[in-house]
């Protein structure tokens, strides 16, 4: 009976051990993946707002007060005409007559993707396509919400809803790798982040857009082979290929031009509206005034942006504010401007931190709104009588964002209290907004708040996703900073086994993504590269410290800490990340012959970087889908902060494929052969010269994958492939 229940007892033992473990199918699977609210949309009313159900079948209608679902919008089993299975997005028009029912959508790249639309009479209930000529690309609505425009095969299309749904054709000369009418190419949607290049008039009169000529772009292509999961028949005994405008660094970009639509005339304009001849615009937006359309522009070097206010009848330009940078200027200037008052605000660096700058629609500036050595992250708008004005700061830490308001005098006022990292969503005319903070030990807390910081409920507290870390067998993260040998001070997080002891020597495993203006080490639960530091923490409990750190180059802490790395990138990154692994071999618990380096896209870069920095810093390290040459990579991403590679040849030799023969340590690299991003032409250049050289490496293909290298079960595949490298040479005695 004893030896039974000792028996019992061991099986209990082993039970508690295992649920304690972290399997990476668990983790490549998302069983560890916070909850959200899905769908949340403001209503004009500034007093609800709209968001899926739960289950994805409906369209809810909740106040911001009570949390009372006042009506349901949309149903999926009680809608007329069209039925659909069901819904992956929604759209809500202006007045909130009419939605736009997203299903089908099959993404393009990073930002883009075809969707069938419907078109959806909260009224009558009734659901209709919106066109039967093929699927759509990034409808809006009129502001009268009796329209509809979108792009569909490069050009641009007009449905009326009070005219029976008629559609027309805005522009013919869409014709795929030539012209784009209405949305951005690839360089644009991938480097100035955004996926639509066409706007209304507040009249609802005029459409006006951004025309992308492609045409004398550089073709880069690929090939497809017929893989699995999913398999492309087509290619089953012949590969076939993809092929996409893709400019390279030096190389020629689209030409782009404006051009307007006069929606009752049908008379269509071009605006002649200042631009260099290899200058970008990475902006149009129709201000308050039907007259008054924004247009943004930028040099090729992208250090000087200018701000235009364009008539869509008589092109006339005026320019409304010039911002210029010695080095360059980031997306943040333009990424959050809002035209709909009668002011509008800018976040500029011009103090070497950046902050917000109130602008008449003019141009004129009224005043700078907030000031000081932290960095506004986001600018959330104005409430409605342009008094007050809202953002995020990491004002009094870099490794943290708190929601704030300031006036027209300056004065601020901190409306988030959670010592962690706060990012809102208000309501229309901001009264009020829905807040989601986390910390590095608290998974995401969605909330309620009033314009003045008051909470009004959670909407979700993922109290689960919490019980089920305090059952694993973890430590508490750390933060820490260290300083480097050039009294640069980094900041930096730590996991450590769940049994660590400071007499024991650990293997350490460094993971980086370094790009500019990037940021890995906060005070939330983003941190490690699957967020709640999951796979960090799987990693600890094999018996690694697992660190990161941001090195000079990365975001937070104002524009010279920041903008050091301009025209040498890949220099202080990866000198940086030495430094850390050399500040890490004095540490009495690590052991200093065992310490590894990884990352991705930029932190690919930045391992292979690191490994032939020139110090024997690391054992082994993993790159995937690096970087090899920027030679290689995109025009306006790699000229922001490089130039050309005419006129910096020696920046743009800083790279693996010209720093290879330095290389020290084992090295993996893993890459997608479809990386429409970060072409595997990068590695396969580098793994020839590593060839050529008798420098032995490992390299893992993944066929059709891009620069995400996921689907079916590529990514469990990739990370078990990381993991035995790392386990081969890190904990192999």
């Amino acid at each position: 009976m004893r030896k039974t229940l000792f028996s019992f007892l061991l099986v209990l033992v082993a039970i508690a051990s295992a649920a304690q473990e972290i399997s990476l199918n668990d983790v490549v699977n998302y069983r560890y993946y916070p909850r959200s609210v899905a769908g949340i949309r403001p209503m004009a009313d500034g007093e609800s707002y709209t968001r899926i159900s739960e289950d994805r079948r409906q369209i809810l209608r909740c106040s911001y007060k009570t949390g009372e679902t006042l009506e349901t919008l949309f149903d999926l089993s009680t809608a007329r005409g069209q039925k659909l299975v069901a819904f992956s997005s929604y759209i809500i028009a202006p007045d909130g007559k009419n939605l736009l029912i997203e299903t089908d959508r099959q993404p393009i790249y990073r930002r883009s993707a075809t969707a069938v639309y419907y078109i959806y009479n909260v009224h009558n209930r009734t659901l209709e396509p919106l066109s039967k000529g093929g699927p759509q690309e990034v409808p809006v609505f009129s502001p009268d919400g009796t329209m509809v425009a979108f792009v569909r095969d490069g050009d641009l299309w007009l449905v009326k809803l009070l005219f029976n749904n008629a559609e027309s054709r805005v522009t013919t000369d869409g014709r795929f790798n030539h012209v784009i009418n209405g949305k951005p190419d690839w360089v644009y949607e991938e480097e100035f982040e955004f996926n639509r290049a066409f706007d209304f008039s507040a009249d609802s009169k005029m459409l006006a857009w951004i025309r992308f000529d492609e045409s004398a772009v550089r073709t880069f292509s690929f090939p497809w082979y017929r893989g699995a999961a999913p398999a492309m028949e087509a290619y089953k005994l012949y590969t076939g290929a993809y092929e996409y405008k893709y400019p390279k660094a030096g190389e020629t970009n689209s030409r782009v031009s404006v051009h307007s639509f006069d929606i009752q005339s049908r008379v269509t304009r071009r605006l002649e509206v200042p631009l260099d001849s290899d200058g970008y615009i990475p902006r149009l937006q129709f201000t308050s005034d039907k007259d008054r359309l924004a247009v943004v522009t930028l040099n090729r070097h992208q250090n000087r942006c200018d701000i235009y206010m364009v008539n869509p009848r008589s092109g006339i330009a005026q320019l409304a504010v010039r911002e210029t940078n010695k080095r360059y200027i980031e997306t943040s200037f333009y990424a959050h401007l809002d035209f709909s008052g009668q002011e509008f605000v800018l976040l500029s660096e011009r103090d070497g931190f950046r902050h917000l700058y109130l602008y008449s629609l003019g141009g004129t500036l009224l005043r700078q709104l907030t000031s000081g050595s932290f960095v506004v992250n986001d600018y959330y708008g104005t409430d409605a009588a342009g008094e007050l004005f809202y953002f995020a700061s990491n004002e009094g830490s870099p490794l943290e964002q708190y929601v704030y308001v300031v006036d027209k005098k300056g004065k601020r006022v901190r409306l988030t209290n959670g010592k962690g990292v706060n990012a809102a969503a208000f309501s229309t005319g901001c009264r009020y907004f829905i807040n989601t903070f986390s910390d590095i030990q608290t998974p995401p807390v969605t909330a309620v708040y009033t314009a003045a910081g008051k909470q009004v409920r959670v909407l979700e507290d993922n109290a689960a996703l919490k019980a089920l870390y305090d059952g694993l067998h973890i430590a508490r993260p750390e933060l820490f900073t260290l300083t480097t040998s050039e009294g640069v001070q980094l900041n930096g997080w730590m996991v450590k086994p769940a049994d660590f002891s400071p007499a024991r020597k650990y293997p350490v495993l460094m993971y980086q993504y370094s790009g500019p203006g990037s940021q890995e080490v906060h005070n939330s639960w983003g941190n490690g590269f699957m967020g709640g530091l999951i796979w960090e923490h799987r990693m600890a409990q094999k018996g690694y410290i697992v660190v990161c750190v941001d090195g000079r180059g990365t975001g937070g802490r104002g524009e010279e800490f920041q903008k050091c790395t301009y025209l040498t990138m890949g220099d202080k990154e990866s000198k940086d990340q030495v430094e850390t692994a050399l500040w890490l071999a004095r540490q009495s618990y690590v052991d200093a012959s065992r310490i590894a380096i990884w990352g991705w896209s930029f932190g690919g870069f930045n391992t292979i970087m690191s490994l032939a920095e020139g110090r024997k810093a690391f054992r082994c390290g993993v790159a995937v889908a690096p970087v090899c040459d920027w030679r290689f990579y995109d025009s306006a991403y790699t000229e922001r902060y490089m130039r050309t590679p005419q006129e910096n040849p020696d920046g743009y030799d800083i790279s693996p494929l010209h720093r290879y023969q330095k290389l020290q340590g084992d090295l993996l690299i893993c890459h997608g052969t479809a990386d429409d991003n970060v072409h595997y032409q990068n590695t396969a250049e580098l793994a020839e010269q590593l060839t050529q050289a008798g420098i032995q490496f490992e390299l893992q293909p993944y066929t059709n994958r891009n620069h995400g290298i996921s689907g079916g079960n590529t990514r469990s595949h990739l990370f078990t492939r990381i993991e035995r490298f790392l386990d081969r040479h890190m904990l192999a005695q």
